[in-house]
């Protein structure tokens, strides 16, 4: 394998470059000059990168174009698009949103990016720019549910859990409840992320309420509402932050979550289509129907319609006892389909049934987890309710994300905790959000990963956007990888099976961390893997191992940074958003390739459909999915310009197969090699 060479930064892709689109050019010079002023007081360093996305965003606004912008690490991506976008709203009175898909990303944006911002442009602008962060309602406490108005929607898993032997399960809930109680009576945000340490989903569950259940502006003590108060805030400030699924539930659904604009930056936009595929996707059990049912009772609907929610449960679960587990690629079979008809008839006849002058927060709670039911059976099932059976007397109009397209992927799945789920999920979301979100608002989308195989046009078109209306950029990356960094293929390695590749792997594992003395991430494919390679490095060294689940991510990514002797192993989790600069993250450990998991019924109906229309569905969707997933990977060695270190993956297909020069595009230019003895030379050399 050969040395990478320097590449030049790719300019434009479609139509020209960005800034042949550019509709003032003074606002591009002023988002330029603005820029200057943050990086100045900021202590930052000028990045030509930065300075030219900064410029293309600012003209994309005013031209009202589309935007796609790969920005390495390093270019000071939130800087370039954030001065342009609160610089267009306060000139044009209109606020922007900005949504990310991390937590980690969106506190550094409301907590340390914006703030700065604000102090460094406040005389220039004429005043200081406002923000708000805006979450889904389930991420903050019900005042209403606290003061007693409202029990929380029976949960079939906590059922079960509390009425295990010894009661444990139930103590230790109601504990955790009291002490959310008391916490709320001093918090000025509600907000679940700001309540340290935090609970268990469970107890929160008990404390919070999802947009279905919310009573709106009906509840009795709406003055004292955390998550309204939020939103009363966001229409009113130049920026609102958020995250990838609220963007796609304000687009898709009837309930409009997110205060009116028309510019959204979309960071970390190589995740979009999966948190907007994750955000569109529906799922039913029996127990589930079961819960439904209590709920339906305890708001006092019809005897005979309570009767059936039940019976569509048992009849649900014999159906999918007797179906295979996986991908239903010709749809629900017959026995699942009467289940889900059952269902859809005893729903709907329970939501006209419901009581109009009983509780209202028992009410709501029933008509939400009705509503999901009847519309998940009618989704999966492609039944409707006979005639008479609709919810014609709802007061409000049904909160229902539309099935985009028509085209659902449904499977099978067992689940250890909730037994056996009957799922479906949109197979393209591009249709959707080009209806819902392109066409109606001007989108800039950025990432360090933007692009795989295909470059912009592929990504285009995956997102809905077509051959015009957007421009590409890439800025490329400050730092000089290739004398920064190696990047180390195992190629003599044997190739890894559905177990992986065992103790050869584990061997290489060694020699690598050995010879870098700790300061490894190591990246695997599974949990069991990431376990399995701790367990023989703790058992060979006297090195300290971390592995994901030991505590939450935050912490062991912060125990990490703190001792450059420690290594940190773990899976998806670790992949993204690890920001871990200088010596603690020399070595970054890859076991294999990530690509989807082949029994995926989602990657593996979108293959198909790739290979139906005369492409390739393994480099369209297998060998894009995991290029990209690599990349973020090996993003996480430089962060900074002092960065030193080696990528090592220990799977020998990206040297030995047709597909590898794909992945390898993906990489940051590293120099590159195959040879063991050079990199543990370079491990052993680096400064401790």
């Amino acid at each position: 394998m050969s040395s990478a060479t320097d590449e030049e930064p790719v300019e434009a892709v479609s139509e020209g470059s960005a800034a042949d689109h550019v509709a003032d050019p003074d606002h591009a010079v002023e988002a330029v000059a603005l820029l200057a002023r943050v990086v100045q007081a900021t202590g930052g360093t000028r990045r030509d990168g930065q300075d030219r996305m900064a410029a293309a965003v600012a003209g994309a606004i005013d031209d009202s174009r589309h935007l796609l912008v790969q920005a390495g690490t390093g270019t000071g991506k939130s800087w370039a698009y954030l001065v342009p976008a609160v610089a267009a709203a306060l000139r044009r009175g209109r606020g922007v949103v900005v949504a990310t898909s991390t937590l980690a990303l969106q506190g550094q944006l409301v907590r340390q990016d914006l703030p700065r911002l604000a102090d460094a442009l406040e005389g220039p602008l004429g005043r200081r720019p406002t923000w708000q962060l805006v979450k889904g309602r389930n991420n903050y406490v019900c005042a209403h549910r606290l003061a007693g108005g409202s029990e929380a929607e029976e949960d079939p898993l906590s059922l079960w859990e509390s009425q295990q032997p010894g009661g444990g399960a139930r103590s230790s809930l109601e504990q955790q409840v009291a002490r959310v109680r008391e916490w709320a009576g001093t918090t000025s945000s509600g907000d679940r992320d700001d309540l340290v340490p935090g609970v268990p989903d469970r107890a929160w569950r008990a404390v919070s309420v999802t947009a279905r259940e919310c009573l709106g502006q009906r509840c009795p003590v709406v003055g004292e509402c955390f998550s309204e108060a939020t939103r009363v805030r966001a229409r009113e400030v130049d920026v609102v932050v958020t995250n990838h699924a609220m963007l796609a539930i304000d687009a898709t659904e009837n309930r409009k979550t997110l205060p009116q604009h028309d510019v959204v930056v979309v960071d970390e936009g190589h995740d979009l289509l999966d948190r907007v595929t994750a955000a569109l996707s529906r799922e039913v059990t029996a127990a589930s129907v079961h819960a439904a049912a209590s709920a339906a009772r305890r708001a006092g609907c019809g005897a005979d319609d309570v009767a059936g929610l039940d019976r569509a449960a048992e009849q649900l679960e014999t159906a999918l006892a007797t179906t295979i587990v996986g991908r239903l690629a010709d749809g629900a079979p017959p026995a699942v389909q009467d289940a889900l008809l059952l269902l859809v008839t005893a729903a709907r006849g329970a939501l006209r049934s419901l009581p109009k002058d009983g509780d209202a927060s028992g009410a709501q709670a029933a008509r939400a987890t009705l509503l999901d039911h009847a519309d998940v059976a009618e989704r999966i099932g492609g039944v409707a309710a006979p005639p008479g059976q609709s919810a014609d007397d709802d007061d409000a109009e049904p909160e229902v994300a539309e099935a985009p397209a028509g085209v659902d992927v449904v499977w099978v799945e067992q689940d250890d905790r909730r037994g056996t789920v009957l799922r479906a999920a949109p197979l393209d979301v591009a249709g959707l959000l080009r209806s819902r979100l392109f066409d109606a608002r001007t989108v800039v989308a950025t990432s360090a990963t933007l692009t795989g195989p295909g470059g912009f046009d592929a990504l285009a078109r995956r997102l809905g956007l077509g051959r015009s209306g957007w421009s590409g950029l890439d800025v490329g990356s400050p730092f000089d990888y290739g004398r920064q960094a190696i990047l180390y293929v195992a190629a003599h390695l044997p190739a890894p099976g559905r177990d992986g590749h065992g103790e050869p792997l584990h061997d290489e594992l060694v020699a690598l961390v050995e010879a870098a003395g700790g300061r490894t991430l190591g990246l695997f494919s599974s949990r069991r893997a990431a376990q399995a390679a701790a367990d023989v490095v703790r058992a060979r060294t006297d090195l300290p191992v971390l592995c994901q689940g030991d505590d939450t991510v935050p912490t062991l990514v912060a125990q990490f940074a703190e001792d450059p002797r420690t290594c940190l192993f773990g899976t998806l989790g670790l992949w993204q958003g690890v920001d871990v600069p200088g010596p603690s993250c020399s070595l970054v450990v890859l076991d294999r390739v990530p690509f989807p998991r082949p029994d995926d019924p989602l990657s593996q109906a979108r293959s198909e459909a790739v290979d139906n229309s005369g492409g390739s569905g393994f480099m369209t969707v297998s060998v894009a999915h995991a290029a990209t997933l690599l990349a973020q990977g090996a993003g996480r060695l430089v962060r900074r310009d002092e960065d030193r270190g080696v990528v090592a993956i220990l799977d020998p297909r990206v040297a030995t197969k047709r597909y590898g020069s794909a992945l390898l595009q993906a990489l940051p230019p590293f120099w590159r090699t195959t040879d063991r003895e050079v990199v543990l030379g370079a491990l052993r050399r680096l400064p401790r």
